[in-house]
């Protein structure tokens, strides 16, 4: 029993930069489901090639009702966070007993790390969070207990014409409230809501058009001739890979920090590829929307740093918005991993529009409520639909636009660096809207969770 509990399966990493929350709940759905039927074998399709190797099918079986002889069926599961940064924790109710059992996957969805361990019952966190409403001190207080000490959460919310700000830090086993809507937090992914913002603003300017090809603000002809398109960049339907082939990833600390201008073009030149199995669907890239930016700054003659600082952020009043760390002194918040050790800022070059821009839960509240001004055009066209993607979700300008379980329709984008975590949702009908940024990483889910949460108690994911 005991060799059974700490069996470490696998553990190949998979280097995703940000966690692909929603694969992740699939993936352990399917295997509660065909764990509780005893579909083995479907368990096993699911590995990774490497995962199947080092557990050939035989083996698998045996493993899995083993578990299942031991501690019956799975009841219930619960999400509790992520482990090295890469495995997505579940704690799970057998019938027999508690397990947190954790998996990883690869870029493909595969399993290709399982990992099962004894539930220890976390220590006590204190409440201290009587000064907020109830029920909202009992969704921060729930999400948040379980996160490292010294996290940070700074959380908006904007309703009824009004906006409140919750901002809450765990220290010595408690939760206690902060203001710190004032200060600074990498925003990662939600970058790229204002990189096609940028986008949006020049073609209302008719500067640009959506449909025009990009390789006509380079001096070379891109690799076997391929033509992209703005708008294929900023919808994620240009068929390019989620990273270049070419970005160094063994300094996972900073991992953009040495991807320069050179590299780009090299990348354009020589080693571009293009899923064709992908192409003109949906396929998420940190690469498109970072070349997306770029583009725009050489089509403007200028960096695209200062040209969101002119089309965004002085359009808005966002005083205290950001194109780097440095020199922000004690206004910025230091980011941590999951396990609460300190993280390095992450630095940003040619792909910056991708995840690069630093900013606080009141800024943003800035850019939230020039959504509801329908003077600002610009803003109206990254809310548009561009690409479906699926029955649930659609695609604008950078914005995931998401049908909820109540069938109301609300924009979303979420954020992941190497120290924090951050999710805005935007529910355009009702002008409401919930920021949250967080100094830990690999948090996504708990964190989109309570976005979701606190948007509307009826509005779920």
């Amino acid at each position: 029993m005991k060799r059974l509990f700490y069996i470490l399966i696998l553990m190949i990493l998979s280097s995703n930069l940000n966690a692909q929350t929603e694969n992740y709940t699939i993936s352990f759905e399917q295997f509660q489901k065909n764990f509780n039927t005893g579909k083995y074998d479907e368990i096993f399709n699911s590995f990774s090639s490497e995962m199947k190797q080092s557990l050939p099918i035989e083996k698998n079986k045996q493993f899995l009702s083993d578990l299942k002889n031991q501690l019956g069926n799975v009841k219930s599961t619960e999400f509790t966070g992520y482990q090295q940064s890469t495995y997505a924790a579940y704690k799970t109710q057998f019938e027999k007993g508690i397990l947190v059992v954790n998996i990883s996957l690869d870029s493909q969805n595969k399993i290709n790390g399982l990992f099962i361990k004894p539930y220890e019952d976390p220590k006590k966190i204190i409440n201290v969070l009587s000064s907020y409403p109830k029920e909202i001190a009992e969704a921060i207080y729930a999400t948040a207990a379980k996160f490292p000490e010294n996290t940070q959460l700074s959380i908006a919310v904007i309703q009824n014409g009004k906006t409140n700000y919750y901002g809450i830090i765990k220290e010595h086993d408690s939760i206690k409230p902060i203001e710190n809507q004032n200060k600074i937090f990498e925003i990662g992914s939600i970058s790229k809501v204002f990189t096609s913002t940028v986008l949006a603003s020049l073609v209302e300017s008719n500067k640009i058009k959506l449909t025009d090809h990009i390789n006509s603000y380079y001096s070379f002809p891109f690799k076997e001739n391929r033509k992209i398109s703005f708008e294929e960049l900023a919808n994620h339907t240009s068929g390019l890979p989620r990273l270049p082939q070419n970005l160094n990833l063994l300094n996972l600390n900073n991992p953009y920090q040495g991807y320069h201008t050179q590299e780009l073009e090299d990348y354009l030149k020589n080693l571009m590829t293009i899923d064709h199995t992908i192409s003109k669907n949906f396929s998420y890239s940190n690469l498109g929307v970072g070349l997306l930016g770029y583009t725009l700054g050489l089509s403007q003659k200028t960096t695209f740093q200062k040209l969101l600082q002119k089309t965004v952020f002085d359009q808005y009043g966002m005083s205290q918005s950001f194109t780097t760390s440095r020199n922000l002194d004690e206004t910025l918040i230091k980011g941590h991993n999951i396990n609460g050790d300190l993280a390095s800022n992450w630095d940003w070059d040619v792909l910056f529009g991708a995840g690069g821009i630093l900013s606080t839960t009141g800024d943003l509240v800035k850019f939230v409520q020039a959504q509801f001004n329908p003077k600002n055009k610009e803003l109206a066209l990254t809310r548009k639909p561009t690409f479906t993607v699926n029955d649930k979700t659609k695609i604008g300008l950078g914005w995931h636009i998401i049908t909820t379980k109540n069938n109301k329709e609300v924009l979303f984008h979420n954020g992941g660096t190497g120290g924090y975590s951050s999710s805005l949702t935007l529910d355009m009908e009702n002008k409401t809207a919930v920021i949250i940024l967080s100094n830990v990483a690999s948090i996504n889910e708990s964190v989109d969770h309570l976005c979701f949460e606190l948007l509307n108690p009826t509005t779920k994911k």
